[in-house]
């Protein structure tokens, strides 16, 4: 057989080889989309067309008055303002415990991966058993602390919740890709006369991009999705949207309104799905720079 027939047949295999890999995945993604399409399907449907289809059946007119409707006028518990007053409650508990736990752990993970000291390799297993206790465990505990803090039932409350929570997760990420540093960089910067922040701000942040972006996608999906942390210790006014949701499917005054119920599960997780969409590759190249080293 020539050279260029067994070319021709390995090219035939490996396009049918190919076809037969993208057939698998496309149906593994149809598999797994196929809740969010009920959900959107059901979401452009009116109550009435949601009885009497099917969940797969396309709507007959495309209707966004549910859309309206959770987000202004849907009653979650006893207000009837929608989840929009809960959406940017959400955004006001998010955004600086993001912040502060990142901030907070990259200079954990700076001090124990590049500054040794005595201990340092129990304090780091101390912080990492922080990443095994299940959340159930520090409800009462903390319930206390935010009550001699006097921070119970408010933003700043959950902020700080969520801040101790997850620095255990940031200081690990920032310690593992910290490991894979040459010790040798903050020697050379120590000898020309750098201190402790001029070397972590103008050498070691500029090489943490990777970390930072899987930390922060990390932490704002942790926290935007928590649910136990925001109805354990939120007051009505600074509960999160999660807490909302359930409260609005919980809440009916008449026929059950799914449509609504799903337009508003879609409108929570939006900001989630976003960041996945939009940094997605970001995350994946940032854990194999080195989050899971070490």
């Amino acid at each position: 057989m020539s050279n260029k027939a067994v070319g021709r047949k390995t090219s035939g295999l490996d396009k049918a080889l190919r076809v037969a890999l993208y057939t698998v995945l496309l149906v593994v993604a149809a598999f797994y989309l196929m809740p969010f399409i009920v959900m959107l399907l059901t979401s452009l449907k009116d109550v009435e067309e949601i009885r009497t289809g099917t969940l797969l059946s396309l709507p007959a007119t495309l209707n966004f008055e549910s859309w309206s409707k959770a987000w202004s006028s849907a009653c979650t518990g006893g207000s009837c303002g929608g989840i929009s007053p809960y959406f940017m409650n959400s955004f006001q508990i998010v955004l600086p415990a993001v912040a502060i736990s990142t901030l907070v752990g990259a200079l954990n993970g700076y001090v124990i991966s590049l500054w040794k000291f005595r201990g340092s390799d129990f304090f780091f297993a101390a912080m990492l058993v922080g990443c095994f206790i299940p959340f159930q465990v520090i409800l009462l505990p903390m319930a206390q602390t935010l009550g001699w803090l006097g921070i119970a039932n408010t933003t700043s409350g959950l902020v700080f919740v969520h801040v101790v929570y997850g620095i255990a997760f940031t200081t690990l990420f920032f310690r593992n890709f910290y490991q894979s540093i040459p010790g040798e960089l903050v020697k050379a910067a120590r000898l020309d006369g750098a201190g402790f922040f001029t070397i972590f701000y103008r050498i070691i942040l500029p090489v943490s991009t990777p970390i930072i972006v899987v930390t922060v996608i990390w932490q704002f999906t942790q926290i935007w999705n928590d649910f136990l942390f925001g109805v354990a210790f939120s007051g009505f006014d600074t509960q999160p949207v999660t807490v909302a949701l359930n409260n609005l499917v919980n809440t009916s005054f008449g026929g059950k309104e799914y449509n609504v119920d799903m337009a508003a599960a879609i409108i929570a997780a939006l900001p989630t799905l976003a960041v996945y969409v939009f940094a997605g590759k970001y995350f994946v190249r940032g854990l194999t720079a080195g989050a899971v080293k070490g």
